[in-house]
């Protein structure tokens, strides 16, 4: 099939969009940087806007930079850009050993961070990590610029607080300091399938006690979370197995999964115990230079 006929509106600034946004999001008037969600979704007549605007050609949506403490990461930023460290230190790391669980190569060398973060697929690995790593949404309107933590940004299955006059300009992650570990497993069908289970573990190591833990799951519902029941047991204690198999049997227990026969919701759980095991031992063999 081919797409239904819409306008195409190409704005050179941010405040352009912006306006050009106001007029039509009363009209399902759509924001397209990368297209690998929605231009499909066109293409099969699931999704039909009347108006898309283009905001590739803006400059200032490409911008990648450190700023106050933060990665800030443009609208516009394809994941193609963290195939290698973007920044020294274990964020560099992290977001470059997340990115090749991303599809497939050619949807990551056009995708694009901010895209996959206002699509809100709960199986997105970026939505996990700007929720593990409490990372702040800059929404921009002509109404002006408010900023969303990523704790309260999804609301659902494709469902943000975005409202539908704003525009998405940029993911702002907090840069981890220098000791810190982190560990990522995911688990899926085939590589580059959508992640049925997948977990992120931060945290630092004070001699064998774990400090500033923090534990999210995606996949498994239909928003990304942390484990606050996890992180809580685990934060300031030694690390040993069995502390490791009882945080892995809270997370399991802790999920609503959104399955719905027993069958696959009893499997859905014990592949959050996976990933979660997986995850925390990945960061252990971690070092923050690595």
């Amino acid at each position: 099939m081919k797409p239904g006929s819409f306008v195409l509106y190409e704005p050179s600034s941010v405040e352009q969009a912006a306006v050009m946004l106001a007029d039509v999001a009363e009209h399902d008037g759509r924001i397209i940087a990368g297209g690998q969600t929605l231009v499909p979704a066109m293409a099969m007549r699931f999704a039909q806007p009347a108006y898309l605007i283009d905001i590739n050609s803006i400059a200032a949506l490409k911008r990648l930079v450190i700023e106050r403490d933060q990665l800030v990461i443009g609208a516009c930023v394809r994941h193609a850009a963290f195939h290698e460290p973007v920044t020294d230190g274990p964020l560099g790391h992290l977001l470059s050993t997340v990115v090749r669980h991303i599809a497939h190569l050619p949807i990551r060398n056009r995708g694009t961070f901010c895209g996959s973060i206002a699509n809100a697929d709960p199986a997105s690995e970026w939505c996990l990590v700007s929720v593990a790593l409490d990372a702040t949404l800059v929404a921009q309107s002509v109404s002006g610029i408010r900023e969303i933590s990523a704790s309260s940004f999804f609301l659902g299955f494709m469902t943000t607080a975005l409202n539908p006059d704003e525009l998405l300009v940029s993911a702002n992650l907090p840069l981890l300091e220098t000791d810190t570990r982190f560990g990522f497993h995911e688990v899926s069908r085939r590589a580059g399938d959508f992640a049925q289970a997948m977990a992120l573990a931060v945290f630092r190591l004070d001699g064998p006690t774990l400090r500033n833990v923090r534990i999210a799951l995606g996949g498994v519902e239909t928003v990304p979370k942390r484990l606050a029941a996890v992180e809580e047991l685990l934060e300031g204690q030694a690390f040993d197995s069995g502390l490791l198999e009882r945080a892995a049997q809270i997370a399991s227990e802790a999920v609503e999964p959104v399955d719905t026969t027993g069958e696959d919701i009893r499997y859905r759980r014990r592949l959050v115990r996976t990933v979660v095991i997986r995850a925390v031992k990945a960061a252990l063999a971690n070092t923050a230079s690595e």
